[in-house]
Formats: structure tokens, C-alpha cells, sequence
């Protein structure tokens, strides 16, 4: 288990990396999508995500149709359709993330770049974030939204919810509706110009990418049908003791967590603590590389508050709603979770409104 989990550890972080001075120099960002779009109609961005989420998809569900993983070991696919905590998690994370400047990912890649406000957000998300997994938020996200779910025995993916409805197979499901979906969204994203620049493929192909072969390490490299310890399955190096890919809300907690409590031997290093690093080593590398490395720092009081009501708002609401831009918007959605459909649009819906807050505040203080 030792070496397997070396093996997992060293790929995750490999591939975390790569996502890195990937982001960095496609200038990948999902809050930067949205505010293209609503502040000059610009829908460059937003194509490069979408066609993330395509490759991502069919990446994933061919996995799925030849038996090397199961979404319903994920995360995101399990028997709870947990709408009402994706719905306002997904909300708070798109709103926080607007005020912050961008989400979890964004985070890291600017903290490589030597951005310090971003810094102060990775502090505070994790803060944030670790309070609503263990802590005070915990205890009203559990008491509140996280007890409202619509139960589907098969799972919440559409593959196994087709696969019940009809008595067919999962594994064909999966490969119909991950293709043609996937397909569906990576068409989309080319059929204008503004999708087939380079840095839109590069960004679309090579995030998607990422996502799926991270699906490959932690559910396929790193699966145990047998743990001689537990003897009961498992996945290594992961914190949910699931199958995992990129997300970056919890990650972060769980990298603070092992920061403070390096001297306890009970905390083990993980995939998404790997991954948080190797973001941040990614993107360091490659501004580095471009010399488009900088300090750069708070503009004022203003900004500060900005950026840590933004912060907050993504630890609680990326925890609540199980992931982030990247956790739901690409790992969970490639899954073809409900769940994570619901995400994707508060998300975006949370992210339209913190947009059209700002505007609004803007043309307050100009008159």
C-alpha cells in the first residue's frame, strides 16, 4: 500500500503541475468566463471551459464503459440528489468567487504568479472551508440544507438512472450519453472562431485532460479491491476515502490542516493536498519561465474586504455544494451527476449576480 500510494501521490502531483502552467498560460478561469461574457460579450472563455467539460466527459465515461471505474464510488454520484446544498452552496461559491477575484484554482495559479491577495484568499478559504467540513458552518449545513435530498437508489449520474429506467446497461449508458453529450460541448465550444484559438484548445483539451486522467490515477492506479488492513475496498491517498479527481475548496483545508499538524503521524498526505502544491509549483514554473512573475498586492481597505467576504463565501459554499468551478463544474459534471448540474448553474447564477452587484455599486458611487 506504501508504494502504491507513492505512485499516486507522485501522478497526482505531476498532472496537478501540468494543470498549473496550463491555467497560467491559457489564463483558465471560470469567474473570468462569466465576466467576459456580462462585461463585453465575450464568449472566448466560457468556450474554453465548456469544451473542458466535454473532454472531460468523455474521458471519464469511456472509463466507465470498459469497467476500469464507477461514477457511484465518486463523490458525486452516490444515491442522494442533495439539490438544496448544491443549489445555495453553488451560489455562495459563484458570488465569493467574483469578490476574490477568482475561484480556488484561480487561486493557486495567482499565488504562483505572485499575486499576495490571493495569498490572504487561500488562507481564508481554507479557514472557511474547514469550519463548514468540521466546524461551526458544519453544524447549520448539516442541520440545514444537507437534510433536503431526493434519494435514487440506482445513483444520481444519468447512466444509472437511464440503465434503471430501461433494465439497460450502465456501461452502454455511459458511453451514449458521455460521448454525445461530451461531443455536444466540444462542438460547441469550435463552432465559433473565439473557440478554436490556440490558447481555447490548448486550455479546453489540456484541462479536460487533467480532470479525466486524474479520474484514472486516484480510481483505476489507485484502487484496492481488497485493503489487507480493512478488508474492504479501497482508494488510496484520498481524503473521502473515495474516488477522487481535481477539486480545490476542501484540498485547501486539508493543505492547512497538514500544515499545522505536520508533527502528527496520523496525517497522511493526499491526492488533493498534492494537487493543491502542484498547482502552485505549475504555475510558479511556468511565470517564472515568461518572466510574467510579479508581486502584487491589496489596493486598499476595500479590496481587502472584497477579497476576505469573498474567500468566506467560497469555503463555505464551495464545501457545501461538494465542490468548486473545478470540483463540480469539471470532475463532478464529467461524472454526469444531477447533483452537479445543479452546481454549475448556481454557480454561474451566484457569479451573474455578484457581477450585476458590482455594476450596480459602481454606478452609486460614480453619481
Amino acid at each position: 500500500m506504501g508504494a502504491l500510494a507513492t505512485q499516486v501521490l507522485w501522478a497526482a502531483f505531476g498532472l496537478s503541475v501540468l494543470l498549473g502552467a496550463i491555467m497560467q498560460r491559457t489564463h483558465f478561469c471560470t469567474m473570468g468566463a462569466v465576466s467576459d461574457i456580462v462585461n463585453m460579450g465575450d464568449w472566448g472563455r466560457m468556450r474554453m471551459w465548456v469544451m473542458a467539460m466535454g473532454v472531460a466527459m468523455i474521458g471519464f465515461n469511456a472509463m466507465v464503459a470498459v469497467g476500469w471505474v464507477d461514477a457511484s464510488k465518486s463523490l458525486y454520484a452516490g444515491p442522494r440528489f442533495i439539490w438544496l446544498s448544491a443549489t445555495v452552496g453553488g451560489a455562495l461559491f459563484g458570488f465569493g468567487m467574483v469578490l476574490a477575484s477568482g475561484c480556488g484554482s484561480k487561486t493557486l495559479v495567482r499565488i504562483g504568479s505572485g499575486n499576495l491577495k490571493s495569498a490572504v484568499v487561500f488562507i481564508v478559504l481554507g479557514l472557511a472551508a474547514f469550519a463548514t467540513l468540521k466546524g461551526i458552518t458544519a453544524v447549520a449545513r448539516v442541520d440545514t440544507v444537507d437534510k433536503v435530498a431526493i434519494h435514487a437508489v440506482p445513483g444520481t449520474d444519468l447512466p444509472a438512472l437511464a440503465a434503471a429506467a430501461t433494465g439497460g446497461s450502465k456501461a452502454m449508458f455511459a458511453a451514449v450519453l458521455g460521448f454525445g453529450l461530451g461531443g455536444a460541448l466540444i462542438a460547441w465550444a469550435l463552432a465559433r472562431p473565439e473557440g478554436r484559438r490556440v490558447d481555447a484548445v490548448l486550455g479546453g483539451l489540456g484541462v479536460g485532460a487533467v480532470i479525466a486522467l486524474m479520474w484514472w490515477v486516484s480510481g483505476r492506479l489507485g484502487h484496492v479491491a481488497e485493503d489487507p488492513n480493512t478488508l474492504q475496498e479501497a482508494f488510496v491517498a484520498t481524503n473521502s476515502q473515495r474516488m477522487e479527481s481535481l477539486s480545490f475548496v476542501a484540498p485547501i483545508a486539508y493543505t492547512l490542516d497538514w500544515l499545522l499538524f505536520f508533527s502528527d503521524t496520523s496525517k497522511r498526505l493526499t491526492i488533493g493536498i498534492v494537487s493543491v502544491v502542484g498547482m502552485v509549483v505549475g504555475a510558479a514554473l511556468y511565470a517564472l519561465a515568461t518572466k510574467s512573475f510579479r508581486w502584487e498586492g491589496f489596493r486598499d481597505a476595500g479590496d481587502t474586504g472584497n477579497h476576505l467576504v469573498g474567500a468566506t463565501l467560497m469555503g463555505i459554499g464551495g464545501v457545501t455544494a461538494l465542490g468548486c468551478t473545478i470540483g463540480q463544474g469539471l470532475s463532478g459534471i464529467s461524472t454526469l451527476s444531477l447533483t452537479s448540474f445543479v452546481a454549475v448553474a448556481a454557480i454561474i447564477g451566484g457569479a451573474v449576480a455578484a457581477l450585476r452587484f458590482q455594476i450596480w455599486r459602481i454606478g452609486r458611487v460614480a453619481a
